[in-house]
């Protein structure tokens, strides 16, 4: 499962395989594989970059994101809100709330989106920016995404009772190391979960 999963930065990951996927991508290196696919969050300047968009895509890049990302991506686009079901370069997408509960940075009602989908015989849920929220008690993943800083997102022993909330075989720590958080936030999760955690 791992070969194929690079964790770039803060929330950007990229899958590879027949379909090139990358989510969030942020300070992504200027010889960064070209992307068939990027799943897009939210339009917050971490999670939305021109600059990186710049340098992973190619003229059939198709990107999936929510409707306040809409001005600043062009090509392919797919504007999404939580609920929506579709297939993007043959990978099946199913778009989840993201949000805060007891913040507003990310509040409900704007919209932001995680994603679960599909490659490699996997089920990925990307989480994006949110708290700990009572629909993650409903998403079925192999591999769950899931933010750890504080701050702006859950911390990392509340992402250990999401954890435990999605029942996912491999939890994967994210949102640090970068803007906001450190690896102890990761290291914390990996001790409190007593599933697989996976620090990249």
């Amino acid at each position: 499962m791992n070969q194929n999963l690079f964790r770039i930065n803060h929330d950007c990951f990229r899958f590879d395989g027949e379909v090139v996927i990358y989510t969030d991508p942020y300070h992504v290196p200027d010889n960064a594989p070209k992307a068939d696919l990027v799943l897009i969050s939210h339009e917050h300047f971490d999670h939305l970059s021109e600059e990186d968009l710049a340098k992973i895509r190619k003229e059939d890049t198709a990107f999936v994101a929510p409707p306040s990302c809409g001005d600043k991506l062009h090509g392919e686009v797919h504007l999404v809100k939580p609920g929506d079901r579709l297939t993007v370069k043959g990978i099946p997408i199913e778009v989840v709330p993201a949000y805060n509960t007891n913040k507003n940075y990310h509040p409900r009602q704007a919209g932001h989106v995680g994603y679960v989908f599909e490659t490699g015989g996997q089920r990925i849920y990307f989480a994006g920016d949110t708290d700990r929220i009572p629909e993650m008690k409903t998403i079925a993943c192999d591999i769950a995404l899931l933010p750890v800083s504080g701050i702006y997102v859950m911390t990392a022993d509340e992402a250990a009772a999401a954890a435990r909330d999605l029942k996912a075989r491999v939890v994967v720590p994210m949102h640090y190391g970068d803007v906001v958080g450190t690896d102890e936030d990761a290291k914390r999760l990996a001790k409190l979960y007593k599933g697989e955690t996976l620090i990249l």
